[in-house]
């Protein structure tokens, strides 16, 4: 019998790793061997389990996933990481492919292309999700600037469906825990989107969101 590819999973998300464990299991090639819901103490985690490949989300409790493969690194481990995020931001991509990881997977792809991308990185290759490659290879042919919007801001169409939901709502002045409810999503993932448009829009505030919102007519689309 061929050995198992033995995994571990990281996301702060409950119903996301119990989904993701549902469909590894359906696979004769994989063994789920543990879980976690924060970063904090996940490399000792893996390296205890003799873990073949990692499937980790960037936004996480504790440590989030930048710390922890910077500590990947500086304790010489090596590990096979598949980046499971809701982001396809090219700075985020571009840092975490620098730390280390393998792979880079959305998690709207996910459903597709996790099998694919667990066995591709095991076998020593690189695996992206296709907005993922997409958003790399403008990056390397200088495209990517061209797409973006001028003085530093990056083009509205950029910006994904569920940032807009939070983008017009922050700028009808939804609290963070109003927005949670009225999209259904925890108070934790409406701040990591926050975080995530101010960078990804080049502002420094909220304010700037509001203001990026006005100026593009983004709150009566």
């Amino acid at each position: 019998m061929t050995e198992k590819i033995r995994l571990f999973l990281a996301d702060d998300h409950q119903i996301l790793i119990d989904g993701l464990v549902a469909v590894l299991k359906t696979n004769k090639l994989f063994e789920v061997v543990g879980y976690s819901l924060s970063g904090e103490n996940l490399v000792d985690e893996v390296a205890d389990k003799n873990i073949d490949v990692l499937i980790m989300d960037i936004n996480m409790p504790g440590k989030d996933g930048i710390e922890v493969l910077k500590e990947f690194n500086s304790k010489g481990f090596s590990c096979n990481v598949i980046v499971f995020s809701s982001f396809d931001d090219i700075k985020l991509i571009k840092e975490v492919l620098q730390l280390g990881a393998k792979g880079y997977l959305t998690k709207q792809s996910a459903g597709e292309n996790i099998i694919e991308a667990i066995t591709t990185v095991y076998n020593g290759e690189e695996y992206y999700s296709k907005s993922v490659r997409e958003k790399i290879f403008l990056s390397f042919t200088g495209k990517e600037k061209e797409n973006d919007a001028t003085n530093g801001q990056i083009s509205p169409e950029s910006i994904t469906d569920r940032e807009l939901e939070i983008l017009k709502l922050i700028s009808l002045e939804y609290s963070g825990k109003e927005i949670s409810e009225a999209l259904f999503i925890s108070t934790n993932t409406v701040e990591t989107h926050r975080k995530n448009l101010i960078k990804k829009l080049n502002v420094k505030t909220t304010v700037g969101l509001v203001k990026f919102a006005l100026k593009h007519n983004l709150i009566n689309q």
